[in-house]
């Protein structure tokens, strides 16, 4: 009968040390749904801040953003957490673990993009005397603004194609001006282009200068913008004296028009994307 007693006791009463125990068991269980609770409200936080880092300091900057996933990582395929799902709330500790571990991630890519852009401050004086600013040409009326940039009519072929530069009419011998500074990387002959002038000027971008009838730089030169770089010709396949004008970056061409900043005020701008629009082909 003790036995019995003993044992309809343990079923129904909780001993000292078992009830220690289940108190301690709720006393985690909440701390971990409490650290649960902390970790979405930092990730909120942390993704506000990538947020802001990819759409506006990057953009200002012209960094690339940083893609979603590697900024949160991956931890799937990997057994980590499987030791956790044997102990009692293995769940809530395997979210929990996941929660911390891809924060650590976040936080940690957020740091180095951010060393990167303070990096990126540091030469933003530098890349201001670098980027593209200014029309290769003296133009301040804007009549010696050709064809434009995007699809033209070919002078010679009488297709469509795609002009990835600017054309600016201008007679033979007329100055042709670096539009940032950098270092000559070609001075030569190139097939259609005839003579071209290309200047590296850091931070991805390049400038192209073609048809040209003297280059007085020679590769490896540094220039500063506003250098008389070689004079306006009409070498290679050209239907009359002009300067084509390339503007590149990250290899690749973009509106040169959109790199005259400190040349045009916006009346202007708007007139020169205007007349390049009406010319229908362009002079190479």
């Amino acid at each position: 009968m003790g036995l019995v007693f003993f044992v309809l006791y343990l079923s129904f009463f909780d001993t000292p040390v078992t009830r220690q125990l289940r108190e301690e068991n709720e006393q985690l269980q909440a701390r971990f749904l409490g650290l649960q609770k902390q970790s979405e409200e930092l990730e909120e936080v942390l993704s506000d801040l990538m947020q802001r880092d990819n759409n506006l300091y990057r953009a200002i900057l012209q960094a690339e953003p940083i893609d979603p996933s590697i900024r949160k990582g991956t931890f799937s395929g990997t057994n980590r957490y499987s030791a956790l799902s044997e102990l009692s709330h293995g769940a809530l500790l395997m979210q929990t673990s996941r929660q911390i571990d891809q924060l650590s991630k976040m936080a940690y890519t957020q740091s180095e993009s951010y060393d990167e852009l303070l990096e990126l401050v540091k030469n933003k004086e530098k890349r201001l005397l670098s980027i593209p600013a200014i029309q290769p040409i003296m133009n301040k009326d804007l009549t010696r603004t050709a064809s434009g940039y995007g699809r033209r009519m070919d002078p010679v072929y009488r297709v469509p194609t795609f002009h990835e530069g600017m054309d600016f009419t201008a007679p033979t011998g007329t100055n042709v001006y670096a539009t940032g500074e950098g270092k000559v990387q070609f001075s030569g002959w190139k097939q259609g282009y005839g003579n071209v002038i290309i200047i590296d000027h850091g931070f991805q971008y390049k400038t192209l200068y073609a048809h040209l009838s003297k280059m007085d730089v020679r590769v490896g030169q540094m220039v500063v913008r506003g250098d008389v770089i070689g004079k306006v010709g009409s070498t290679g396949k050209s239907t009359g004296p002009h300067l084509h004008y390339e503007v590149q970056y990250r290899g690749r061409p973009v509106n040169p028009a959109n790199y005259y900043f400190l040349d045009l005020s916006p009346e202007e701008y708007d007139r020169m994307i205007q007349i390049s629009s009406n010319f229908g082909q362009t002079m190479d």
